[in-house]
């Protein structure tokens, strides 16, 4: 695999060339066979192929000159352990670390054990760190990159001494400093507006996250980082429902603010990545924050008098459908016939009903 990247690498390299417009005919051949033999005995297979083609297929050209970086790398040993980890795998599919620089690499690397189980991303945060010092760089928790968030946190380390990288921090000193906040707010709309930034500031540092906001766009997980103009339009449909859930919270109204928070609880749970992020991993927890705040205005409304259900969906796809609606189907990440997230709770609010929305992984 490593040498047809480097070989996909090649600017104005007709072989190279080559080779990639015959990846493109072998992926549209097996598609095309899969359709119509749907029960041959590799079929199964056949879609772990297709991922590993298009996964190759995502190299771009580069000069010449940059294809020996890698020999370069300090962190090399690191890129190709972790590349070829099957339980990392498990949750990452086929997305393989691409930098070619070592501050790149520790960066990339640390983003992506964000969307892995706790245990296994601080195992692997232990062996990175390892690898790290054998080649003379040491652990640096002043060296970070700060975002905006409602406490403080060191979500991963910088390194110093052999490699320069920096890590990354959530401090709630740079909230006051925001616009989006107006002074004296009550401290759910606080919560809210944090993530609000975050999401925003991850979508600039981070190139593999996705949305699957259906507002936006319904048909599809759409990359953000190779989709400019639903960049712009994900994060316009963020920051308006924030601005009308502050509204609803200004009117009281406790039906209004719980609608008004199922809406951008939808929207930040709609900002994902290919595969899903764990339940149990980085993002997977600070996302169940705002499932747990909703709960909150759902209590407010039943205490007001009103008949609310709610229902976060998981599970077997097959148990849930029928609570859904234009659903998103994936064929990797989790085990097939499950569901990998929950875009949207289903709900049922005085007698009116409204469907979730869920990406499931496909059966076969």
């Amino acid at each position: 695999m490593q040498h047809l990247r480097q070989l996909l690498a090649i600017e104005n390299s007709q072989i190279a060339q080559l080779l990639r417009f015959s990846l493109y005919g072998i992926e549209a051949s097996l598609k095309q066979a899969q359709k119509e033999l749907p029960s041959d005995p590799g079929a199964k297979l056949c879609d772990e192929v297709l991922q590993e083609i298009h996964s190759i297929l995502q190299v771009k050209y580069q000069k010449s000159s940059e294809l020996n970086s890698n020999h370069e790398l300090k962190l090399i040993r690191l890129k190709e352990a972790f590349n070829i980890d099957k339980d990392l795998k498990l949750y990452l599919g086929n997305s393989q670390l691409q930098s070619q620089t070592d501050s790149e690499l520790w960066n990339e690397m640390q983003r992506k054990l964000l969307r892995v189980p706790e245990d296994l991303a601080t195992a692997w945060r232990q062996r990175a760190l390892t690898l790290a010092q054998e080649v003379g760089a040491v652990e640096d928790n002043a060296n970070l990159y700060t975002l905006p968030f409602i406490r403080d946190e060191i979500i991963y380390p910088g390194l110093s001494g052999t490699i320069q990288a920096q890590g990354l921090y959530l401090s709630q000193k740079l909230l006051p400093n925001s616009e989006i906040i107006p002074n004296n707010e009550s401290s759910d709309l606080n919560l809210l507006a944090g993530y609000l930034l975050l999401c925003i500031k991850f979508i600039e540092i981070d190139p593999d996250l996705h949305h699957a906001l259906k507002s936006v766009f319904s048909f599809d997980i759409i990359s953000l980082n190779s989709k400019p103009e639903q960049q712009t339009q994900y994060i316009e449909a963020l920051t308006g429902r924030f601005q009308r859930t502050q509204k609803a919270v200004e009117n009281a109204d406790p039906v209004l603010t719980l609608r008004a928070w199922i809406d951008i609880d939808e929207a930040i749970h709609s900002l994902v990545f290919v595969p899903p992020s764990d339940r149990y991993s980085w993002w997977g927890n600070l996302q169940q924050e705002s499932r747990r705040m909703l709960k909150k205005f759902v209590d407010q409304a039943i205490n007001a008098g009103n008949e609310v259900r709610i229902r976060q969906l998981s599970g077997l796809y097959a148990d849930i459908c029928a609570l859904t609606k234009d659903d998103l189907q994936l064929d990797c990440g989790g085990n097939p016939g499950e569901v990998l997230a929950c875009l949207r709770v289903y709900t049922r609010i005085n007698q009116e009903e409204s469907p979730g929305r869920v990406i499931f992984r496909a059966s076969r």
